[in-house]
């Protein structure tokens, strides 16, 4: 990563309203934690899930150096890819969670719900 993009990540990346969750969400993954313990959630860039907030068993995600910390939901750790945060930087998420079972492996999958991002814009700063 060069020195540009390290800025970038370091202005955008540690906000702490960058991500938040709804009551409902909340509600589940307090009870995702009871069952499980610790949890964390990583963004999905594609692939099975789409664009899915994924949720696993701390320890069981295997984070790779491509990965950055956005923020944290309900006391769990919410990551994802670098360059999709890129992408995604102007924007603010929000967790939710929705009846359904998606082709999923997080944690929630089994009680056929489904968490998801809610988006929206955030002010782009001047110069960027």
């Amino acid at each position: 990563m060069n020195d540009e993009s390290a800025k970038e990540l370091d202005e955008y990346g540690k906000d702490p309203e960058r991500v938040s969750v709804t009551l409902p969400a909340r509600r589940l993954i307090e009870q995702l934690i009871s069952t499980h313990g610790p949890i964390m959630f990583h963004q999905s860039g594609g692939c099975c899930d789409g664009s899915a907030p994924m949720c696993f068993p701390v320890g069981e995600f295997k984070l790779g150096s491509v990965d950055e910390k956005v923020g944290e939901i309900a006391g769990c750790e919410f990551w994802m890819d670098r360059a999709q945060f890129r992408l995604w930087a102007h924007t603010r998420w929000t967790v939710d969670v929705v009846p359904g079972r998606g082709g999923s492996f997080s944690l929630e999958a089994p009680l056929n719900m489904r968490f998801i991002i809610r988006s929206e814009m955030c002010a782009v700063p001047s110069g960027s």
